[in-house]
Formats: structure tokens, C-alpha cells, sequence
């Protein structure tokens, strides 16, 4: 399978961006997506994510300010982000077949991985 994100970019604090993940499977509408996000020096964290079934899936960071969603017509994930922050700042990834746990931070994220967007927010 393979991802590729677009819709990153240089915002300003509070502002808003909407992410797009493409996937190129015919089995989309199987798998559990999930945006993940990587700053730099830190480690790949987990922000939010959608099951098969459509039941989405936040981490405390984000939740309130951010919708995932997915049009399976289009094969597309998509992640937006309200109110942005500088701490939103990073590269965010898309991820295909992840496993989906409560809590949402013991989640499995699954083999396939795009490139990222690169996500800046100015203060």
C-alpha cells in the first residue's frame, strides 16, 4: 500500500490546516488509519485515528481542535487541525492498518507508512 500525504505547510498559530492522505489499495475501506506526527528530536507519536467502521480516535494533545475522517470513495484519510499551535509543529505521517486500542495510546500502528507533510506553525 502506498501513502501519500499533501496539505502541509506554514501557518500561523491559530490558524487551521487540513491534511490528506491517498492510499493506493483497493481494500481502503478495511483498514484502520491513523495520523501520526514527529518533531524534531522526538520520537513518532500518535494523534489521532479512525477505525473501519468510522469511529474516531484522538490523543489528549489535539482532541477538541482536530477531526479525522475518511472518504473511502476517495481512498483518502483526512486530519484537521484547529487552532493551531507551535507545538503542533512536525512532520506528520499517514498510517494504514493500525490497530485501534483504549486507550488510544496503546494503539499498534501498521506496516505501511507515506513520507509526511511538514507542518510549521509560527507564534
Amino acid at each position: 500500500v502506498e501513502l501519500v500525504e499533501s496539505g502541509g505547510g506554514l501557518v500561523e498559530s491559530g490558524g487551521t490546516l487540513r491534511l490528506a492522505c491517498v492510499a493506493s489499495t483497493t481494500m481502503f475501506d478495511i483498514y484502520a488509519l491513523a495520523w501520526y506526527r514527529q518533531a524534531p528530536g522526538k520520537q513518532r507519536e500518535l494523534v489521532a485515528a479512525i477505525t473501519a467502521g468510522d469511529r474516531p480516535s484522538y490523543v489528549d494533545s489535539v482532541k477538541g481542535r482536530s477531526t479525522i475522517s475518511r472518504d473511502n470513495a476517495l481512498n483518502t484519510v483526512y486530519l484537521e487541525l484547529n487552532n493551531l499551535k507551535p507545538e503542533d509543529t512536525a512532520v506528520y505521517y499517514c498510517n494504514c492498518g493500525i490497530t485501534v486500542t483504549k486507550p488510544i495510546l496503546r494503539s499498534v500502528p501498521g506496516h505501511y507508512w507515506g513520507r509526511g507533510t511538514q507542518v510549521t506553525v509560527s507564534s
